[in-house]
């Protein structure tokens, strides 16, 4: 069977088993999806939610239990890794360290037997693109952490492989430097064309990176779509508390028309909500969860604003200040508001206040 050659990678109906009978796991469930060429595509979720085992599967290093992977619209479900034009870069970057950088770099080209010139121009290439040439002749076990990282990636993309495999790459590199390294990754993807597929549990990487988000869960990818679309408009309860810091509100629905629900929210006003794409409208009378961004409300003097309650905590964490207000239910609603230098301090703990909620800050998700 071929598939669309539009697609760098197509995972279709994909399940992998792991054990048999009382002791089967079943740790990635019927997945499909479509991956598109040049994209940078990054499978999130929380460790044991199945997104190594997929991207293991369309390296060649696990085979479906059932379903198919193809690449380039051909079938690669059953090909072992090195017949297939992918490669993959691992949190251990198993590099040769009594290699230098362009021994490492060059030692893949080799194997495949390329011609010298070519090897020594494709290594020079890459050194440049990874911003490494002056250290060409240093043993891999004498330079940093992030210097190994990049020449994992130089010698990754030496082959030209169609798709990148990226495991979990900048786990071991400490804040600084992995922010430092999500923009690089980014520039290499641009500047090569080369599909990359990345997976982490780190959700600023995955906002940070790419063109679009696979939320895994329990072995299921729960939302696809673009950064913005996944944080902005979260369809599920799981993937709003996994991406970004969200408030929870159980509310009763009024009525709902045109993609819109009116809320009564137990612990206060009437508000208007979003209904994110593939949620079913839901009933007058129906409960609902709601969500909150941290970032989309803010206090307000009591008895103004949605929601009023007691100001029982503030934290202080430099670039913004968090309100921790009891609600009148028992609920804890957070507000996390920039600070300025000419910010002062208006609301202390112990105060009554209110919550007011942006326009459109409200939305009702899947439990």
């Amino acid at each position: 069977m071929r598939g669309d050659t539009d697609f760098a990678v197509q995972v279709k109906g994909v399940t992998k088993v792991f054990g048999t009978g009382a002791q089967a796991f079943r740790a990635v469930d019927e997945v499909s999806i479509d991956i598109q060429q040049n994209e940078f595509l990054t499978l999130l979720g929380p460790s044991g939610c199945g997104k190594t085992t997929l991207l293991r599967m369309i390296a060649g290093f696990e085979h479906p239990t059932a379903g198919q992977i193809l690449l380039d619209g051909a079938e690669i479900s059953h090909l072992p890794p090195y017949q297939r034009p992918v490669n993959t870069v691992f949190q251990s970057y198993a590099l040769f360290p009594h290699m230098t950088v362009a021994q490492n770099i060059a030692f893949g080209l080799e194997m495949l037997g390329k011609p010298a010139g070519e090897v020594r121009q494709t290594v020079d290439a890459m050194l440049t693109l990874v911003r490494m040439a002056e250290l060409r002749d240093r043993r891999t076990d004498q330079i940093s952490g992030g210097q190994q990282q990049r020449v994992a990636l130089a010698r990754a993309l030496a082959p030209h492989p169609k798709v990148l495999l990226l495991d979990e790459p900048l786990s071991a590199l400490d804040y600084k430097l992995r922010k430092d390294m999500q923009i690089e990754l980014k520039r290499l993807q641009s500047e090569t064309g080369i599909t990359f597929v990345f997976v982490t549990h780190d959700q600023e990487e995955a906002l940070t990176m790419s063109n679009r988000v696979a939320v895994m869960n329990q072995g299921k990818i729960l939302q696809l779509g673009t950064p913005r679309d996944i944080y902005d408009h979260p369809a599920e309860r799981f993937v709003a508390d996994f991406i970004g810091d969200t408030n929870f509100l159980n509310a009763q629905v009024v009525n709902s028309a045109g993609g819109k629900v009116t809320l009564k929210l137990t612990a206060g006003e009437e508000v208007t909500a979003d209904l994110p794409g593939g949620v079913a409208p839901p009933v007058a009378g129906d409960s609902v969860t709601a969500v909150v961004r941290w970032e989309h409300a803010k206090l307000t003097a009591q008895g103004a604003g949605q929601l009023s309650g007691t100001l029982a905590n503030v934290v202080y964490v430099g670039t913004d200040t968090h309100y921790y207000v009891e609600l009148s239910d028992g609920t804890t609603f957070v507000s996390r508001i920039q600070n300025s230098r000419d910010d002062e301090l208006t609301f202390s703990e112990g105060m009554p206040v209110g919550v007011s909620i942006e326009s459109n800050g409200v939305q009702v998700v899947r439990n």
